[in-house]
C-alpha cells in the first residue's frame, strides 16, 4: 500500500501540543488586528483547524497584504518564489525586531 499524502503527513511533532499549552486560546490572539506591512511569524496552532496553513510554512516570517474576512493575505518566501497564503489570526504572531 502506498503511502498517504495527506495534508498533516508527516506532522505529528510538528502540530501537536505540549501538555502545558493545552486549553483555550487567549483571546488576544484571535482579535488582535494587524495592519498592512506587519511582520508575522507563522505558529501554527493545531488545535484550531480552520484557516491552517500547509506545515512548509511553520516558523516562517512573513508580511500581512491584507485582510480577507477574519483571515489575512500574508507574503511568505519560499525559495526564490514568493508566496500569498491566506491564514487566520489563531496562527500569526508579531514577529520581534533586534
Amino acid at each position: 500500500m502506498s503511502m498517504s499524502k495527506g495534508y498533516r503527513r508527516k506532522a505529528r511533532s510538528l502540530l501537536s501540543k505540549k501538555p502545558r499549552e493545552h486549553g483555550k486560546i487567549a483571546l488576544s490572539r484571535i482579535l488582535y488586528e494587524y495592519q498592512p506591512g506587519d511582520r508575522v511569524v507563522i505558529k501554527i496552532d493545531p488545535s484550531v483547524h480552520k484557516g491552517m496553513p500547509h506545515r512548509r510554512y511553520q516558523g516562517k516570517v512573513g508580511i500581512i497584504v491584507s485582510r480577507r474576512g477574519r483571515a489575512y493575505e500574508v507574503n511568505v518566501t519560499q525559495g526564490d518564489a514568493i508566496k500569498e497564503i491566506i491564514v487566520r489570526p489563531e496562527h500569526l504572531r508579531l514577529h520581534k525586531e533586534g
